[in-house]
């Protein structure tokens, strides 16, 4: 298989393994470019979910050249452009990695390339490097690693957490924090293949109390100026939590979690309740530093 048009739900395998793709609580837009997809949430201009599938053992190194453009298949109005990191310190931040769908024969190759650099591909993110930013842009190379003796096969789910709260800045409300669903089979051949998720959160909310943080955003959008975002902080969280965070069905990925945290029966609770104050807690998330930190390994 050389090139795939959109996400494939069988790409992983073997064995007839299938991984679909998650479901939005929301309505979206489908696009399908060069091995990956975008769902498209045309109400906030952003995308809910990305989908890519990458294949390890073809990838191709290209250097980083492409301008970011409006994609034609969708009205302008829907998606964030050029206007919304225009004369501030906003990143076009890829939520597909650019380097991850850039495999099979160079044509498919060249054109992932230039695909990952649609505004629809796009999240503003904060423009100050960190040590942690550079550790979640490098999340799928551990797990390409770690699932090298498995065909080197792996699906990656990322999109921002669209909160009702996140704040308004050049009529697109800005997410302060990202999520990725990393998942594979295991080495097993044939019917006992067995998939694994690995889920990943990262935070660009400032470590400000919540009256600060709201007095801060409303001054600053007042000035026409980007709502305060701190430095990335990175977590490993289990998979149902990420489904929590965004009301989006992930499906079987929550029974593959390499962290043995399945899903609970509800019990009334809003999924709100895992956040205080916005910021990630201490329940069940662990925050990395370094990628040594990262749990692959079902049951570790």
């Amino acid at each position: 298989m050389s090139a795939v048009t959109g996400y494939d739900a069988e790409f992983i395998g073997p064995g007839g393994l299938a991984v679909p793709l998650p479901v939005p609580a929301q309505e979206t837009r489908r696009l399908d470019y060069t091995h990956f997809t975008v769902l498209l949430d045309p109400a906030r201009r952003l995308a809910s979910l990305t989908a890519c599938v990458i294949d390890g053992g073809k990838l191709v190194e290209l250097p980083r050249t492409g301008s970011w453009r409006l994609d034609v298949r969708v009205p302008p109005g829907e998606q964030a452009g050029n206007g919304l990191y225009e004369n501030n310190p906003l990143d076009r931040g890829h939520l597909v990695r650019r380097l991850d769908p850039v495999w099979g024969d160079l044509a498919a190759a060249e054109q992932a390339n230039r695909d990952t650099f649609t505004f629809t591909n796009a999240a503003p993110q904060v423009g100050t490097f960190n040590q942690s930013k550079d550790l979640w842009n490098g999340l799928e190379d551990h797990v390409l690693e770690y699932a090298g003796s498995h065909d080197h096969r792996i699906v990656v789910f990322t999109g921002p957490v669209l909160d009702d709260d996140d704040p308004v800045y050049r009529d697109v409300a800005i997410p302060r924090m990202f999520w990725k669903v990393v998942a594979w089979a295991s080495a097993d051949d044939g019917e006992d293949a067995l998939l694994h998720a690995a889920a990943f959160v990262l935070d660009q909310t400032p470590q400000l109390d919540e009256a600060d943080l709201e007095a801060i955003t409303a001054q600053a959008l007042a000035r026409d100026r980007v709502p305060p975002l701190g430095p990335f902080r990175t977590y490993q969280v289990p998979v149902v939590d990420v489904g929590s965070l965004t009301s989006i069905d992930l499906g079987p990925l929550l029974t593959a979690d390499v962290l043995g945290i399945a899903p609970r029966p509800p019990s009334g609770g809003e999924p709100g309740e895992i956040l205080v104050q916005r910021v990630p807690q201490a329940r069940r998330w662990s925050e990395l530093t370094v990628r040594e930190q990262i749990h692959l390994r079902a049951g570790s």
